[in-house]
């Protein structure tokens, strides 16, 4: 399945994506926007799990997503943002209108060339993009092992003798240049079953049949079943990184 068909599952989903996924700490946020900059374009917001981080940050933010199930549940909890179906490739508003583009958790779904066009046409000559991205704490085995069975890609990649699990991403992106970053590392409490309920959020087990869905479940149950940080526990202590890399046009 391409990666155009596993974004397009998230059209359809927005009530079980806003109950599962996790938030954005709010640390990132201040990092992003250290300072009342207005407006924001929050694009591919989603349900706005990281817009509600923004709104008591800035003046006025605009949320942009493919998905009407999705934007229904942002504009269920966060009327004040004016929120428009759009994509990255194709934004729907005028030139040089923001200080800041933020992409949380969706920039590897985008058409990079087209994308980086249009983020580049929206922001102001000395704006700001910020990408964002939660993922699994590589410390955590138990985590770890779930997710190389919900990205069955990335497993079979060779490992990286060199790699430093510390250090932060680098991402290029056509237009900009990368000039700062954070990593912020927090934890949550979660029951199993909403664990295994957040998977089913993702993009190849939305895209899986139900066969196969089943058996991706049993594989990560079974991660549960068998670590001793998990086995026999209703409430997990789950780890989490979230990185924010920052750019600015390049001249």
């Amino acid at each position: 399945m391409t990666d155009a068909e596993l974004a397009a599952t998230f059209l359809t989903i927005g009530e079980e994506y806003e109950r599962y996924r996790p938030g954005f700490p709010a640390e990132i946020a201040a990092a992003v926007a250290p300072r009342r900059v207005t407006p924001v374009l929050d694009l591919a917001a989603g349900t706005g799990k990281f817009t509600e981080q923004l709104v008591s940050r800035v003046d006025h933010v605009v949320a942009v997503d493919p998905s009407e199930p999705m934007l229904a549940e942002l504009r269920r909890k966060l009327p004040e943002v004016t929120a428009l179906i759009g994509t990255a490739e194709a934004i729907p508003l005028p030139d040089a209108r923001f200080d800041l583009v933020t992409v949380a958790q969706a920039y590897h779904w985008f058409d990079p060339e087209p994308a980086s066009r249009e983020i580049r046409r929206v922001l102001n000559p000395a704006g700001r993009l910020a990408l964002i991205w939660n993922g699994s704490d590589p410390r955590c085995a138990w985590d770890s092992d779930a997710y190389l069975i919900a990205h069955p890609r990335e497993a079979d990649e060779p490992a990286d003798a060199d790699h430093d699990e510390d250090a932060l991403p680098r991402r290029d992106v056509p237009g900009f240049t990368q000039v700062d970053g954070i990593r912020f590392s927090w934890s949550e409490r979660i029951t199993r079953a909403d664990y295994l309920n957040r998977w089913m959020t993702v993009s190849t087990f939305l895209a899986a049949g139900e066969q196969q869905r089943g058996e991706l479940v049993r594989r990560v149950e079974a991660v549960l079943d068998e670590h001793p940080d998990t086995r026999g526990r209703h409430t997990l202590h789950l780890p989490q990184v979230t990185d924010a890399l920052i750019y600015v046009p390049t001249e």
